[in-house]
This record gives C-alpha cells, sequence and structure tokens, in this order.
C-alpha cells in the first residue's frame, strides 16, 4: 500500500481543492485563500501561488521575520459519481514567509515550510512527520487518476461488473440480475478501489492489487487487462 507520506504529498500536488488556513484571516473569503498554484520543493517545503493583494500574501509580508503558522488544507473528492463522494482530507501544518521576485506579474509565491501533515482518508488516519514528507514521492499515476477513472466509469461498466467474481464470500449476488453497481473509486500504483452499491442503498469498497507495482499508463493497461481477464474466469 502507499505510504501516509506518499498519500499526502499525492494529495499535496494533485489538483484537488485546497485552501490556506493562516491566523487573523479567519474572515477572508474561501476564494481568497485557494492557491493558485502549488508545489513542494526539494527540501519538503509546499509553495503556494496567490494574488499579490491576497490577504495571505499581505500576512506573510507584514510578518516578515516573525514565524506565522499557517495550514494548507486541502479535500480529496472523487471524480466519478458515487455515494460519500469525499475520499479523503490532508492537512500541511508549518510557518507561512513569501517568496519575492519568484512569480509572475501580479502574483507572489508563500512558502509554506512543513511542520507535520496528517491525512484521513480511504486507507485511515494518520500523521506524517517533516522528514518523511519530504522524502516521498507522488503517486505516478496521479496525474492521470481523474480522466482514467472517469473512461473506466463510462466505457468499462460491463469489466466492472465482472469484479464480483473475484469478492468470494464478500459476494452479495454474482448473478448478473442482481450484482451491485461497480463504481471505480480510487487508483494508484499498487492497485483499484472500487465502491459496490446494492439497489437498497448499501455499499461497500473492495480493493484490487496489481501483480505487481505499475510506473506508468502502459503498465497499468496491462494490469487491468489482467485484472478483468482473472474475473472474467
Amino acid at each position: 500500500m502507499p505510504s501516509a507520506a506518499e498519500r499526502t504529498r499525492t494529495l499535496v500536488q494533485s489538483t484537488c481543492s485546497a485552501v490556506l488556513l493562516v491566523p487573523g484571516l479567519e474572515t477572508a473569503g474561501w476564494d481568497q485563500l485557494t492557491p493558485l498554484s502549488r508545489g513542494v520543493g526539494p527540501d519538503g517545503d509546499v509553495f503556494l501561488e496567490f494574488p499579490a493583494d491576497s490577504p495571505a500574501v499581505r500576512a506573510a509580508t507584514h510578518a516578515q521575520d516573525d514565524e506565522l503558522p499557517a495550514v494548507l488544507e486541502i479535500t480529496d473528492v472523487a471524480p466519478v459519481s458515487v455515494p460519500h463522494r469525499i475520499r479523503g482530507r490532508g492537512r500541511v501544518s508549518g510557518w507561512l514567509t513569501s517568496v519575492p521576485g519568484m512569480a509572475g506579474p501580479g502574483r507572489m509565491l508563500l512558502r509554506l515550510e512543513t511542520g507535520e501533515a496528517h491525512i484521513d482518508d480511504l486507507w485511515g488516519v494518520e500523521c506524517v512527520d517533516a522528514e518523511a514528507f519530504r522524502d516521498a514521492a507522488p503517486d505516478p499515476l496521479a496525474a492521470h487518476e481523474t480522466d482514467l477513472l472517469q473512461h473506466l466509469y463510462a466505457g468499462h461498466g460491463e469489466e466492472l461488473a465482472t469484479l464480483c467474481e473475484l469478492l468470494g464470500e464478500r459476494a452479495v449476488c454474482t448473478c448478473a440480475e442482481h450484482r451491485p453497481s461497480v463504481v471505480p473509486l480510487a487508483l494508484d500504483r499498487f492497485g483499484l478501489r472500487v465502491r459496490f452499491c446494492d439497489r437498497d442503498g448499501g455499499c461497500f469498497d473492495a480493493r484490487f492489487e496489481f501483480p505487481e507495482p505499475v510506473r506508468d499508463v502502459v503498465e497499468l493497461s496491462h494490469a487491468m487487462h489482467t485484472l478483468f481477464a482473472a474475473a472474467g474466469h
């Protein structure tokens, strides 16, 4: 399974919605505290780009040499329609400073020196220290996950339905007329997670591991063919 640090890095470097929480800016609008872009530097610091006149930039500039605590909150929502769509939440807390001259016109780059991180997702709740966050890498499929899940959902419903055959004793019913609907929920280099939903509104998740971790979409394609072939026999 992906480590907590890897999952947190994946969230931070994904397109999930994020907001920067800074003391004294509680009344600022959500849109004013949403970074235009975000990334992670080699030392594990999170770099956030904001409009130069945003409240977060003013607060960081005003603080200057003082330590300004801040928290980046990230919400991960499944890119396909499924009950209980929030897949996870991540938090990176640390100290905020401005980095003049590193952003385009009308923008300012802010640096969040990572103190610790926290993730609450489909795998569970875990804390991540600054060193583990620094050394982790985002999942190699993260940039493609949304498109891949939407493609599976829209074009491979029959293949997804056959995954019921791999549930063993967990299968509610394997006959075609009463099979639960199957929605692809999450994808990473280790496997595919789907959500089974029956007609009565009940849901449960199942995860299908790949024989080996995949490194790119080409290897993923082979892994998915192997998975569906196993389910179809």
